[in-house]
């Protein structure tokens, strides 16, 4: 499938994200379309990466699948001819939808990012080693890098379309959305988490953290939307390889990170936009660590 930094579909766009292009399809569903955009330090990168928009909607329709019974969902198909079907106006496009596409229902959104932190790793690993707290509240003395958090922790975030998302304390999110809501995100959150980190671990995969997004569809009920356990939206470790007391390679974006990262040490780069080319090497290994996630948490190649 050819790499795809945009789309420009036959629908009225209401969206576009870092990575994703959100077309309404009528006024009760959506199309979430996911380029080869990808973004690191807050900062979208001037060229694509081969697959990643296929892996990122692939593993989410399969987390869906999976979560049948579990939690109530948003996900109505990624499967492009069932899609076609639905939205006929879409048939002379199928080329650009094909395993990038994800149909769903149209939720009001809830303006929080559900963030479930199992181990302490990354932006929190930082935070609690500079002042023993996560998002200002103390968490208990003697942690070490990338150690179990027992119970996991709930970690919500303010949403940001452009720049980086802000801790916020659990307080804050029943002052903004009413605690009964508060308490149903936390908990749908904590469910999904749950459910996810066991069956990634039996692929041999810790989900070390995750962030979800939940809206209210039109009869009124709480739904888990966008993406879910991702490379994206998690941070991913090999159960076989899993050290506390360090960090922890991951199946991500990790070679655009440590590429960019050199570039800022030797001056090259500032940290802001426009970001440095990137070379054939870097986007390949990147390509290569997305597709190995997706066989990772499956089990399967993926195939579209």
């Amino acid at each position: 499938m050819n790499a795809m930094l945009a789309s420009d579909l036959p629908l009225p766009r209401i969206g576009r994200g870092k990575v994703r292009d959100i077309y309404a399809v009528g006024d009760d569903r959506v199309l979430l379309l996911t380029t080869d955009r990808i973004s690191a330090f807050d900062v979208v990168m001037g060229e694509t990466i081969p697959m990643k928009g296929a892996v990122l909607t692939q593993i989410s329709a399969w987390w869906f699948r999976q979560l049948e019974g579990v939690v109530p969902h948003h996900m109505i198909s990624a499967d492009a001819d069932e899609i076609i079907r639905e939205v006929p106006a879409l048939k002379n496009h199928r080329a650009d939808i094909v395993g990038r596409a994800m149909l769903c229902r149209r939720t009001t959104v809830f303006p929080v990012e559900c963030v479930i932190r199992g181990y302490i790793s990354g932006s929190a690993w930082k935070e609690y080693a500079a002042s023993g707290t996560l998002a200002g509240e103390k968490l208990r003395a003697g942690l070490v890098e990338s150690e179990k958090l027992e119970p996991s922790i709930f970690s919500p975030a303010t949403k940001a379309e452009t720049g980086h998302d802000e801790n916020i304390t659990v307080a804050r999110v029943r002052e903004v959305l009413g605690a009964d809501v508060a308490t149903a995100l936390e908990g749908m959150a904590r469910t999904v988490y749950t459910f996810g980190e066991q069956t990634a671990r039996k692929q041999g995969i810790i989900i070390a953290d995750t962030k979800f997004e939940f809206g209210r569809d039109k009869d009124g009920r709480i739904i888990l939307i966008d993406e879910v356990m991702t490379p994206d939206s998690s941070r991913f470790w090999a159960v076989d390889v899993y050290k506390p007391g360090q960090g922890q390679p991951s199946f991500d974006k990790q070679p655009l990170r440590d590429y960019l990262d050199s570039e800022r040490k030797a001056g090259r780069w500032n940290g802001d936009a426009p970001p440095p080319p990137l070379p054939a090497s870097v986007v390949d290994a990147t390509s290569k660590r997305y597709l190995e996630a997706y066989k990772r948490v499956t089990g399967h190649e993926l195939k579209v």
